[in-house]
């Protein structure tokens, strides 16, 4: 098939880069597109360096949110209609995904949505908006575990556009990613917090830089790569310098993957508000502290290998204390990752190779002129 497949940010690159790598070895024919939102060569470069991804185009956006926005949709809509393709590929909720959706439909070109399904049932998350409304445009739904595609069969899509295929970045992982540590080898803590609704508000600010000063005492020693809008607003706030002189409080720059991945797996917990690094956590068997109240990686919470404290210093604290213990350190490295088995992206590459599938992906207008009505004579009656 011809494939185009955007991706906008840091965590679709780690994702996307072995699913692309899969289409292309199976025979299709796969155009990428960088759309820029993350524009900062520490969250995009070096990414596409360590992952082998490199974008086939590269875009640049304008920095005010609705320009960069007006503009993303703009260059999608310009992008198929200069581009002859049988399907877009999208993974996840960034504004990438339903603003290609949007202009992959007005094309008539069929949409699969990787991470389909996912729910955090959120109703202030823009993300979860992004994921619910790419769930109306997409024709072939891939769920990452049984309990997406569950959610999806809730909703209403019809089993026949869903598959379960697990997580690419267990792909990732498995062909990037250092080995499980035991337990016994692990120290200190991984902290990242980047997401708006807990770093633009001040007082949300500061109850992460209680939170980080705590572990660092009460934990082991933190280290904490800040994400370019976390510094700012740390910065703004005049807490950066305070924060970065806290004992035992290690901030630094974001690490390239590798590193990163290296320090997830040295440490006995991880403390973040990001979803790619509550799976990050899982396949490295390092429990997780989710500064969040929701979130739709619900398979480790239920597993037992993550806990959703939201910013609360003492709720986070505890789970933090609770899962340095050496029992629960034990227990969560026993856990298989929920999300994947690191062989994701053949197994998409085989699906959309399927006559079957590429039948589902096709856009054809339904036949419903000879159905019985839908509605009870009630409903249809007036008022």
């Amino acid at each position: 098939m011809r494939l185009l497949v955007p991706f906008g940010t840091r965590p679709e690159i780690v994702k996307l880069a072995p699913v692309v790598a899969a289409l292309r070895d199976a025979g299709h024919d796969v155009h990428t597109i960088a759309t820029g939102q993350h524009d900062d060569p520490r969250l995009a470069d070096r990414f596409f360096e360590d992952l082998g991804l490199v974008p086939d185009e590269r875009w640049t956006l304008p920095r005010p949110e609705a320009e960069r926005v007006g503009t993303l949709l703009t260059r999608a809509f310009e992008a198929l209609s200069r581009r002859p393709v049988d399907a877009v590929v999208l993974l996840g909720d960034t504004y990438t995904v339903p603003l290609f959706g949007l202009a992959a439909r007005r094309h008539e070109v069929p949409v699969a949505h990787l991470e389909a399904g996912l729910r955090s049932f959120n109703e202030r998350s823009l993300e979860e908006v992004n994921r619910r409304a790419v769930g109306a445009m997409a024709s072939l739904h891939l769920a990452p575990t049984p309990l997406a595609a569950r959610f999806l069969s809730e909703e209403g899509v019809p089993a026949t556009r869903v598959h379960v295929v697990g997580n690419p970045i267990t792909d990732t992982l498995r062909l990037h990613g250092p080995r499980r540590q035991a337990p016994s080898e692990r120290v200190g803590v991984v902290v990242t917090a980047h997401r708006a609704t807990n770093v633009d508000d001040p007082v949300r600010l500061a109850q992460v830089a209680t939170i980080v000063r705590r572990l660092a005492l009460e934990v082991g020693p933190v280290r904490f790569p800040l994400h370019p809008r976390t510094r700012d607003r740390l910065a703004s706030a005049g807490a950066l310098e305070e924060l970065a002189a806290a004992p035992g409080v290690d901030l630094c720059e974001p690490l390239p993957y590798p590193e990163m991945l290296a320090a997830i797996a040295a440490a006995r917990v991880v403390v973040t508000d990001s979803g790619g690094l509550q799976e990050e956590a899982a396949w490295l068997g390092v429990p997780c502290v989710v500064l969040r109240t929701s979130t739709p990686r619900w398979e480790g919470v239920e597993s037992g290998i993550a806990a959703l404290t939201g910013l609360d210093p003492d709720r986070a604290m505890a789970a933090a204390v609770a899962f340095n213990a050496p029992d629960a350190q034990a227990r969560v490295a026993a856990v298989p990752c929920p999300y994947g088995d690191g062989r994701v992206g053949p197994r998409v590459a085989a699906l959309l190779s399927d006559p079957a599938v590429q039948a589902v992906l096709a856009l054809e207008e339904p036949r419903l002129d000879d159905l019985r009505p839908i509605l009870a004579p009630s409903e249809v009656a007036a008022p």
